[in-house]
Formats: C-alpha cells, sequence, structure tokens
C-alpha cells in the first residue's frame, strides 16, 4: 500500500467523517499549531490513543570527532521526541 501522502490523509480523513478536505486541512493545521505551542510552552503535548511530543534536554557532555579522534564538546541542547501511547502500540503490533 505505501506511505500516504499530507493530500490522501486529507482525503481518507475527509471520506470517513463527511467534512470536505479544506476543513480537513484547516483541522490538521490548527492541531499541529496547537501541539507546537504547547510543547514549547508546557514541554509536552498528548494526543490521546496516539502519543505525545515531549520535550526533553539533553546535558553538555564530551564527545569525539570519529575521523580524527579529537575529543570536542557537545554542548547542551533542546530535544522534541514522540512517545508512543500503549494503546498505539498494541492496536499496531
Amino acid at each position: 500500500m505505501g506511505k500516504m501522502t499530507k493530500s490522501q490523509t486529507m482525503a481518507a480523513l475527509a471520506e470517513s467523517t463527511g467534512m470536505s478536505k479544506k476543513d480537513v486541512g484547516m483541522f490538521m493545521e490548527k492541531m499541529v499549531d496547537l501541539a507546537y505551542k504547547h510543547t514549547k510552552s508546557d514541554g509536552e503535548f498528548v494526543i490521546p490513543g496516539l502519543g505525545k511530543l515531549v520535550k526533553a534536554h539533553s546535558k553538555a557532555r564530551q564527545g569525539r570527532n570519529p575521523a580524527t579522534g579529537e575529543t570536542i564538546q557537545i554542548p547542551a541542547k533542546t530535544k522534541v521526541k514522540f512517545r508512543v501511547a500503549k494503546a498505539a502500540k498494541d492496536a499496531i503490533l
């Protein structure tokens, strides 16, 4: 079957919900904006039954340049991770 494109996803959602493709597209856009906003401010955004976006901090650490073997300092940074919900794992696996 292959991967679904954004337009295929919107068409499938429009067909199954009875909404127009335009409304589905607007809904998806607003949900993504909401996810970004809440993950940035609150540190996480939950999509029930699917999972959650989580803002995680990594500490500064020492690393090694694999080409030269030189020790380098890797700075601290903030990452975004997606943690899959148990319900999603159970449904897929």
